[in-house]
């Protein structure tokens, strides 16, 4: 994961996410830390806590790989669970109908931006 950043930073340039393509970050300074992920797909810029809501556990095995093989999905390395990007609503594992955390993120001059609190 990229450094510790703080809520309101700057946390990539957008053209630093390939389409489709995802980033991990971790936010704050001091424990208890927040871990996010960004994805980018044609439609748009997305952005979740980086935790599973089966295993509580971070979704990737290697930083910044958050995205199934086909790259249609986020997926959690430890038991498979595939969730859609644009509402992280899991479609498949065993968390199926729960969904990922949001994180509010907006873009500006390029770049994508935490708006949400911790």
């Amino acid at each position: 994961m990229s450094g510790a950043l703080a809520q309101g930073a700057v946390l990539c340039r957008l053209d630093d996410i390939a389409v489709p393509g995802s980033q991990g970050f971790m936010v704050g300074d001091a424990p208890p830390r927040r871990k996010l992920l960004v994805v980018r797909e044609a439609g748009g810029v997305y952005a979740y806590e980086n935790s599973c809501p089966h295993s509580r556990g971070q979704l990737e095995w290697v930083e910044h790989q958050l995205l199934s093989l086909d790259r249609k999905h986020i997926q959690c390395c430890f038991h498979g669970a595939m969730f859609q990007i644009p509402d992280g609503l899991c479609v498949y594992g065993p968390c199926v109908g729960q969904s990922l955390t949001a994180a509010e993120i907006a873009l500006a001059d390029g770049a994508v931006v935490l708006v949400d609190g911790a």
